[in-house]
C-alpha cells in the first residue's frame, strides 16, 4: 500500500504543479493588465521576492497534487466502510490543503477566513 501511495504521489505532484500554473495564467488573463501574476502580492512580501514566492508556491503545488493523488488509495480499501473512507480522506486532504492555502494566501489570515475556508471545504 505504501508503494502505491508513493507512486500516486509522484504522479499527482506534477499534475498539481501543472494545474497551479494553469490557474495563474487564467487569473493573469482575467486581471487583464497584460502582465503575468504568478503569485499573490502578499506572498512576495512573505517570501522576500517574487522568485522565492514562485518557488514556494511550486513546492506547495507539488505537495497539494501529490497529497490528493496519494490519498486516493483510501478508496480501494474494501475492509473499510464508506463513512470511514470518506472521513479519513477528508482529514488527510484537509491537513494537506490548509497549510498550502494559508501560506500561498489563497485565503485570509484571520479567524473568520479560516472558519469560512473550512466550511466551504467541507461542503
Amino acid at each position: 500500500m505504501i508503494k502505491e501511495i508513493i507512486k500516486r504521489f509522484l504522479i499527482g505532484a506534477p499534475i498539481g504543479f501543472a494545474l497551479s500554473t494553469f490557474i495563474t495564467v487564467i487569473i493573469s488573463i482575467a486581471i487583464g493588465d497584460g502582465n503575468f501574476h504568478p503569485v499573490v502580492p502578499q506572498m512576495e512580501i512573505d517570501f522576500g521576492s517574487e522568485l522565492n514566492a514562485v518557488i514556494a508556491q511550486m513546492l506547495f503545488s507539488f505537495l497539494y497534487g501529490g497529497a490528493f493523488a496519494g490519498a486516493s488509495v483510501i478508496w480501494e480499501n474494501d475492509d473499510w466502510s464508506l463513512l470511514r473512507k470518506t472521513v479519513t480522506h477528508l482529514i488527510i486532504v484537509s491537513v494537506c490543503t490548509f497549510p498550502v492555502a494559508y501560506f500561498c494566501h489563497w485565503m485570509g489570515h484571520n479567524l473568520i477566513s479560516v472558519v469560512s475556508y473550512f466550511a466551504i471545504f467541507f461542503m
